[in-house]
């Protein structure tokens, strides 16, 4: 940092602006977690609200609905209105969705809530990283980006140390009196100066610029070699959806974010958290009240993805998701191989403590890098021109693959036992630290313009080059 008379000295401006795009985190993890808690009070006598287990269960999947018929307003409104207004215009939604959970008395109205809210956070999962990825410098672009995961932890760190104790409405208002304190403060923050010059308000872009950065004397440059960027970046015609994945240069940042959006709920992570009680008691194990366990998974996860986030820019993202990989892999090995003897039949009873051992040290070895690069990741190494759309694209891999993981262990789990599924996991967490060792670019220290510039800028003359291109070279 010192080198470029760049360090953290004046960054506050961007921090503050980074920490209040990604509040909306802190709800998304307080969504996610929210089930937990609150399916056990509606299926007991206290509830205010009846419901069967096949209802309480479609709790949890109305937000993936909503997110997956959400990803076609996404992409037009981060590029529409701005990521600015996108990021307010979610929390607006969101806070709506909180007020009616709070005083729903019918199934229905929750339901229609959590997938409204489902469309509202995939808006903030994409605005908010393109956000903060343009405002932030290159020397700590990793950091703050990497905070929508920490904080998304600090949200299920929350809901699972309130949710159980508390009134029903009582996180309704926690989350609501957040999305507001984000809405207030977003009134007085400038757009991304990327945007900014996308929309070709080169005047707003420098004071927006200014703001982000204390040394006036950088901001000129920097600007210059964001107009620059996407000069060269919108000089050939608009690019269609199908460019995305038929030219060289967009497809392969495509790829390397669906592998990795991928990786991280077919390592088991969504299945582990929303399924943690179940396991600990398959394998037998007592000497954590599941009450308890999930505080203090989450509290591992919170405290791995603070650490890796205050080192991504020292180590770099490769090295992270490499490490990582292994770690979460070897996890997930010996979780399966403990299942598996326990299947067979074997004592484990003096060694039944090796489970909740082995899921904190999961929890932390996965949040320090399988669980937290990827974002970074989404939002350094698309184009402008084609930013939205890829990462709403990424977003339904993101989505779907979480599906699929919940598929596999119920399945694998019926027929097979509980032990497979964590073997399969295990094998693609391994497979995903190869990929990353020979496919993924290390982007520690780069300019976006840097990073575009890795992938190469082959972007056909006339939508007829296109097929012609892929053609001689595809595959």
């Amino acid at each position: 940092m010192e080198k470029e008379g760049y360090g953290w000295k004046g960054t506050f401006f961007q921090f503050v602006a980074a920490i209040t795009a990604n509040l909306l985190a802190i709800t998304d993890g307080m969504t996610i977690g929210w089930t937990a808690p609150m399916i056990p009070y509606f299926m007991s006598e206290k509830t205010h609200i009846k419901m069967t287990r096949s209802q309480a269960d479609w709790l949890e999947n109305f937000p993936l609905i909503g997110s997956i018929v959400g990803l076609p307003f996404t992409m037009h409104l981060v590029d529409k209105i701005g990521r600015r207004k996108s990021l307010m215009f979610s929390a607006f939604v969101m806070t709506l969705c909180w007020i009616v959970i709070a005083v729903a008395d019918r199934v229905e109205y929750l339901y229609v809530a959590r997938a409204v809210k489902g469309f509202g956070l995939n808006i903030a999962y994409v605005a908010a990283p393109m956000y903060v990825g343009e405002i932030s410098h290159k020397k700590i672009r990793g950091f703050l980006s990497s905070s929508i995961f920490v904080l998304m932890l600090v949200g299920i760190l929350i809901i699972y140390s309130v949710g159980p104790f508390v009134a029903f409405f009582v996180p309704s208002v926690i989350a609501g009196s957040l999305l507001l304190s984000e809405l207030v403060i977003f009134f007085f923050l400038p757009e991304s100066p990327y945007y900014l010059l996308m929309r070709n308000q080169t005047d707003d872009a420098r004071k927006s610029l200014h703001r982000f950065r204390n040394n006036p004397a950088t901001v000129e440059q920097e600007l210059k070699e964001m107009k620059d960027s996407i000069e060269k970046d919108q000089k050939e015609e608009k690019s269609s959806l199908w460019d995305i994945f038929l030219v060289q240069s967009y497809r392969k940042p495509l790829i390397i974010i669906f592998v990795l959006n991928s990786a991280q709920l077919l390592s088991g992570f969504d299945v582990i958290l929303m399924n943690m009680h179940e396991i600990l008691e398959s394998a037998g194990t007592n000497y954590v009240d599941p009450s308890f366990t999930a505080i203090i998974f989450s509290a591992f996860m919170l405290v791995a993805s603070t650490v890796a986030s205050l080192t991504i820019d020292k180590f770099g993202r490769k090295v992270l998701l490499i490490v990582s990989s292994l770690l979460t892999g070897v996890c997930l090995l010996i979780l399966a191989s403990y299942l598996n003897m326990k299947h067979s039949g074997y004592n484990v009873e003096s060694v039944s403590w090796i489970p909740i051992v082995t899921v904190m040290a999961y929890a932390a070895s996965f949040k320090s890098g399988v669980g937290l690069v990827p974002i970074v990741l989404t939002a350094e190494i698309f184009s402008a021109k084609i930013k939205a759309a890829s990462m709403c694209l990424a977003d339904a891999v993101y989505v779907g693959s979480s599906m699929v993981a919940l598929q596999l262990y119920f399945v694998l789990k019926e027929y097979s036992g509980m032990h497979v599924p964590f073997y399969v996991f295990c094998c693609f967490t391994f497979l995903n630290s190869l990929f990353v060792w020979f496919f993924v670019p290390e982007t520690k220290g780069k300019s976006l313009d840097e990073i575009q510039n890795i992938f190469g800028n082959e972007v056909p003359e006339n939508p007829e080059e296109t097929v012609e291109l892929v053609s001689a070279k595809i595959l």
